[in-house]
């Protein structure tokens, strides 16, 4: 994987593991190491090892875009865990130029009764077929697409339309509903206030694990051993924590 501590400052891929905590005051409630690069595909396998560490799910979890998708938003709503996980470009559709931008696909009008969309020219597209995406862990994504009639001498076309056939646009139904859910609840009073929380409660663990120990890289190989070494480095962290509280 590529480290964020890269000497070479040329993008080498070094052996490393991804290491995953749950986090509550600074103190490390649960952890996981995983042999992927993509946090995406650790939430689930994480919160399993939280449940039973702890015997139960957490009633809340706040997580940033790595986290957010269409499969763990789902995952999370089964287990009545109250999601506060952003999604990719959440902090960019908060902006004036994103909501006015009459290219985006977000943007475009939908007509619920024929079930269409309508182009930034009045052009309607029509819904065409599904297309059906199974991911790494089995989930089965279903995208609607729908195309525009007719783009040829369109003048909008350059900042519209990249592709030389008439203009396509892909809905995830149900991720967009996930979406609406996570955007309230993420720019709710509550919302906010976690948002602010979340980097001070688990980066700063990282930090003081990485920084003020001076712990930068795991001294065992192989999975078991590092889960072990992990585990002491959470059990010292929270010792350090309690100490210092009294």
């Amino acid at each position: 994987m590529r480290m964020k501590e890269d000497h070479m400052l040329n993008g080498q891929l070094k052996p490393g593991y991804n290491w995953q905590i749950s986090t509550e005051n600074q103190c490390i409630l649960g952890y996981t190491i995983h042999q992927t690069t993509n946090d995406i595909n650790t939430l689930q396998t994480h919160m399993e090892s939280l449940k039973e560490n702890l015997g139960k799910m957490p009633e809340t979890l706040v997580a940033d875009a790595g986290y957010g998708s269409e499969e763990n938003y789902e995952y999370l709503e089964k287990n009545s865990v109250e999601a506060y996980v952003k999604y990719q470009y959440f902090h960019k559709e908060q902006s004036k130029k994103w909501r006015e931008d009459p290219y985006r696909t977000e943007n475009l009008p939908y007509n619920k009764e024929n079930d269409s969309y309508t182009c930034p020219m009045g052009q309607q597209m029509n819904f065409i077929k599904e297309k059906i995406k199974i991911t790494d862990n089995g989930f089965r994504q279903i995208k609607r697409l729908y195309q525009a009639e007719n783009c040829n001498g369109c003048p909008v076309r350059d900042v519209c339309n990249n592709s030389k056939s008439n203009r396509i646009i892909e809905i995830n139904e149900r991720l967009n509903h996930y979406k609406s859910i996570i955007r309230e609840r993420l720019t709710s009073e509550r919302g906010k206030k976690y948002r602010s929380q979340r980097p001070v409660d688990v980066e700063a663990v990282f930090g003081i694990i990485k920084w003020n120990r001076n712990y930068r890289k795991f001294l065992l190989r192989g999975l078991e051993k590092v889960e072990i070494e992990v585990g002491l480095l959470a059990l010292s962290h929270n010792l350090s924590k309690i100490a210092a509280r009294n």
